[in-house]
């Protein structure tokens, strides 16, 4: 059975449902990383891959392969409350080369973490949904002058533009997935109009973030990818990055049936960060 991006077999099945059994006070989160320590998932840098274990067993639940014990806390709702600190600003009309140097500023501390989700639940089209997996999140300053989100995530576990444009076996995707990172969030904000700004930004980011990633997760990410939704957007700014057209969706999303449009299609670009990325993709 497969889950998250990883296989499970038949005995680790029966493991997984001896821990739950042999002690009825553990709490979810609790067998979540037994089961990570004792089937060796782990993170690139060596911790605990938890939080893909967490849904995997969820979903193991929900197939009725497994029984969890009952969730100790009511799950809180995912409501971002809107406050006067993202009130709309004074327009910038400036183009980008009159604007002082952009600097991109990881989000860090809890109440910056809340300000970012709140900017993208308010001004983003997609609202605010958390990012899967290793991620890292940006505002962008012209000086003390908000101008811009990002947010990086987990990669796409398979799509097939990207798949084909990097010729990876599955097994080779399952091992080197990680390497890959999406742009999964991406907001101008609208009262800033600045020509050739989005560009500018995406081409500090891919000259920042590998370092940035190193710093976090002890590795370096070789490629990025990221989805533009068709009926809203062409691309330009990606294009004018020198980022990569590879292909589009089909539309079905992750449980989509086949041939049953689900989801609004989306063109795929990918921007490699090293040369030898395919090399690096495919091997071991």
């Amino acid at each position: 059975m497969r889950y998250c991006g990883r296989d499970f077999s038949a005995e680790e099945l029966d493991l997984i449902r001896r821990l739950i059994r042999e002690d009825p006070s553990r709490t979810r989160n609790e067998i979540s990383r037994r089961v990570c320590r004792a089937l060796n998932w782990l993170k690139p840098d060596g911790g605990l891959k938890d939080m893909s274990c967490r849904v995997a067993l969820l979903r193991m639940q929900a197939g009725g392969l497994i029984q969890l014990p009952p969730p100790r806390r009511k799950k809180p709702e995912n409501r971002i409350p809107i406050t006067p600190a993202t009130e709309p600003k004074e327009p910038i009309l400036l183009p980008v080369h009159a604007l002082p140097p952009l600097r991109l500023r990881q989000v860090g501390q809890v109440a910056q973490a809340r300000l970012w989700n709140e900017y993208i639940q308010r001004y983003h089209y997609l609202g605010h949904q958390p990012l899967p997996g290793a991620q890292l999140r940006y505002f962008v300053f012209a000086e003390e002058h908000l101008l811009a989100l990002l947010g990086f995530g987990a990669a796409a576990w398979q799509t097939a533009p990207r798949d084909r444009f990097i010729g990876w076996s599955h097994e080779q995707r399952q091992r080197n997935l990680h390497l890959i990172v999406n742009n999964a969030r991406f907001l101008v904000l609208p009262w800033v109009q600045s020509q050739n700004l989005a560009s500018k930004i995406l081409a500090t980011a891919v000259r920042q973030l590998p370092d940035d990633w190193q710093r976090r997760y002890a590795y370096r990410p070789v490629l990025l990818e990221t989805f533009v939704e068709q009926s809203r957007f062409i691309g330009t700014s990606y294009k004018a990055a020198n980022w990569i057209p590879v292909g589009q969706t089909q539309g079905r999303g992750k449980l989509g049936p086949a041939g049953k449009l689900s989801v609004p299609i989306k063109d795929l670009w990918l921007y490699p960060l090293v040369r030898d990325f395919k090399q690096l993709l495919t091997c071991c």
